[in-house]
């Protein structure tokens, strides 16, 4: 799953993920190796202790991120927050958790591309757009697999913005323009 729809009105819209099997099947993995190291090595406590907490530092370190969106037209902001349990850890509680806020008014577009994932295949993430030209990820990282879970969300989001409407509303506004350049170039 990409992103759970956590609450969902006419005025807010709320997303969350949190790390896939796959992340919490790594941390159980590489935290095991490091347990079995210790267990079926002869090295001293010191040495058993250290095979376990390099493991653990390991598994952690390939955690995916919480992430959380935003979206409230009664502020007009989004709220974008990355929570990394390994930073959290080096800077001993004081950080871990990142946080962007934008204007709901400089989205110009959502937009799902697809991203090359190293040894797993293509991911797709979803991309907002802004009036600046500038793109930021909703998420951080990737989703594997299909591409409807993904389309659905930037579809939810894209309906909540009314994004589709702004496109259309440019759209009218650029046909009646053109119109207008066509009655007076026939006037002349």
């Amino acid at each position: 799953m990409y992103m759970q729809v956590e609450g969902h009105t006419g005025t807010l819209l709320h997303l969350k993920r949190n790390p896939s099997i796959r992340s919490w099947s790594l941390l159980v993995g590489i935290s095991s190796v490091g347990l079995a190291a210790a267990y079926y090595s002869t090295d001293t406590w010191a040495w058993k202790m250290f095979y376990i907490a390099g493991c653990i530092f390991v598994a952690i370190q390939n955690m995916e991120d919480w992430e959380e969106a935003l979206f409230d037209k009664k502020s007009g902001k989004a709220i974008l927050k990355t929570f990394n349990l390994y930073k959290k850890l080096l800077t001993l509680c004081r950080g871990g958790q990142e946080q962007v806020v934008v204007k709901l008014n400089e989205i110009r577009d959502v937009n799902v591309e697809e991203e090359k994932v190293r040894y797993f295949g293509k991911g797709y993430v979803i991309v907002l757009r802004f009036l600046t030209g500038i793109s930021h990820p909703l998420t951080q990282s990737a989703v594997l697999g299909s591409r409807g879970d993904v389309e659905a969300v930037a579809k939810l989001l894209t309906n909540f913005l009314e994004l589709d409407m702004a496109v259309l509303k440019t759209l009218a506004e650029q046909e009646s323009s053109d119109s207008e350049v066509e009655d007076l170039a026939k006037e002349e």
